[in-house]
């Protein structure tokens, strides 16, 4: 199989499995919300040092110590990370998966915006185009919900926050997931702790498999990341940027076709200008990508100055 294929496959597998995700989700209850972010936190660390024991690699963690402002940079990337995780169990197990999806399909427009206001890009005329749309999405949604889609915007700027801590890191996928989720480990086994002397815990007292499903959280959080990870690695970035809908779709299909949420006529609209957005975002980017690498192509390769002269070579032999 050619790494491109396998990219892809590896991308798919990702995306499929975070699009049906509501669903593992919802067989968690009547767990809280802030009990399944602590095991997910606690067996992701446990699944990771396992997986790192076994490819013996464990040396990062020496170097890491030594770098403080990486070590910050980890601790904000955690917090952000647990923003989102925490917001998407709350958003599906209280019955909003469709706006959890919503999040997710206006996340790469906010990661936009913070490429403006954080790295000072610039964008290009379709992009800003983009933008608009997607802030009339978000002011039909308004609308219709009664109220902005906290949510929704909560999940894409967290998301998109720890999309840009992560890329100032530059950390392999495994190494970052199992600091990150280190760093978070102590607050979430304090909480367990918490949650047990009030016995208001769920871990254990439902059933064998509610049991089993809480432990599994570790591997259904790191398998994903790491097949994305995989895939980062094969794909051009515009294969993975369009890959990158194919979660949230999922999502929304759960959302409507299997949980029953409503989806009236102006929620519809406000989705249909997002999609809009995406739209226009996905063929600049793709019309981009075309126009640079033709550029590219086109540009000779550099040559040696006029002023230098060929060398003839010379034999190793002396006459």
């Amino acid at each position: 199989m050619t790494p491109l294929r396998l990219g892809y496959l590896y991308g798919f597998g990702a995306y499929l499995i975070w699009g049906f995700f509501p669903i593992y989700l919802k067989l968690l209850r009547p767990a809280g919300p802030v009990e399944i972010l602590a095991h997910r936190i606690i067996w992701s660390v446990l699944f990771v040092a396992l997986l790192l024991a076994a490819l013996r690699n464990v040396g990062f963690l020496r170097s890491l110590a030594r770098r403080p402002r990486t070590l910050a940079g980890i601790a904000v990337a955690a917090a952000l990370i647990a923003v989102n995780w925490g917001s998407y169990i709350f958003g599906v197990n209280s019955d909003r998966v469709v706006e959890t999806a919503l999040g997710y399909f206006i996340n790469p427009l906010v990661s936009v915006l913070l490429g403006v206001f954080v790295l000072r890009e610039r964008l290009r005329p379709a992009q800003w185009t983009a933008l608009g749309v997607g802030a009339a999405a978000v002011a039909v949604l308004t609308v219709d919900y009664g109220r902005p889609p906290y949510l929704a915007l909560v999940l894409a700027v967290s998301f998109a926050g720890y999309g840009l801590a992560k890329k100032r890191l530059g950390l392999p996928a495994a190494e970052g997931l199992f600091v990150e989720s280190a760093v978070l480990a102590l607050p979430a086994l304090a909480y367990l702790g918490w949650l047990a002397a009030r016995g208001g815990l769920a871990f254990g007292h439902v059933s064998v498999g509610h049991t089993a499903l809480l432990v599994a959280a570790g591997a259904a959080t790191a398998v994903p990341l790491l097949l994305f990870a995989g895939a980062a690695n094969r794909l051009p970035l515009t294969a993975l940027g369009m890959l990158q809908y194919v979660a949230p779709i999922l999502q929304l299909g759960c959302g409507v076709l299997i949980f029953h949420e409503p989806m009236p006529p102006a929620r519809l609209a406000g989705f249909a200008l997002v999609w809009a957005a995406l739209l226009i975002f996905t063929l600049d980017a793709l019309r981009h990508g075309r126009r640079t690498r033709a550029v590219a192509r086109a540009t000779p390769p550099p040559t040696a100055g006029r002023g230098h002269r060929r060398v003839p070579a010379v034999s190793g032999r002396r006459s």
